[in-house]
């Protein structure tokens, strides 16, 4: 081979080494299993939500089955009482108020699903030493409370983030070795 074809493949591999390999890079998906595919979908079920008339029969057809569903928080009329007891009770909405008179006949749910995609991206070598991680989390997550006294939905609550799109960058200066004090110590 004659000396220029070898320093061509020399610089080719160090571009390939120096340049980082972004498709070796750690990725990770987080989804609590639900019957909606966005958040849009969520909310649209959430919204044919009535309170006063909503059986559980009618949660469990909107995907809001506190039996299937996985994650779910389950509370108490006291877990909803130490929840509101800074607000005095003709303050409360009426149907907080039916859940803290029915007592033990009052539950609550809370239902929490989400899809997150978390990647990093980046220089594979900065990453791999230490010396700087950028990862990128895209999704979205939904949050339902909806109480329930005999059966029937007496209060609704939603919360949630329609779109998550968050960049972390975190620099290392000193690389693998950031942090290795912490280590020592643990040894000690």
């Amino acid at each position: 081979m004659p000396l220029g074809m070898i320093g061509r493949l020399a610089l080719a591999g160090a571009l390939l080494v120096m340049g980082g390999c972004s498709t070796l890079l750690p990725s990770s998906k987080e989804t609590v299993e639900s019957p909606w595919k966005s958040f849009d979908e969520a909310k649209s079920a959430y919204e044919k939500i009535i309170p006063g008339i909503t059986t559980m029969a009618d949660l469990k057809s909107l995907g809001f089955d506190p039996v299937a569903s996985p994650n779910l928080q389950i509370l108490t009329y006291l877990d909803i009482a130490g929840t509101v007891q800074s607000i005095p009770l003709d303050k409360l909405d009426e149907g907080l108020q039916e859940c803290l008179r029915a007592r033990i006949n009052c539950r609550a749910y809370v239902f929490e699903p989400k899809r997150l995609h978390t990647r990093r991206i980046g220089n594979f070598w900065l990453d791999f030493f230490n010396f700087r991680r950028i990862s990128s989390e895209t999704g979205w997550r939904f949050k339902a409370l909806l109480v329930l006294v005999d059966g029937h939905v007496t209060y609704k609550l939603w919360s949630g983030a329609p779109h998550i799109d968050e960049m972390r960058d975190q620099r290392n200066p000193l690389g693998p070795f950031q942090g290795a004090h912490d280590l020592l110590f643990r040894l000690l």
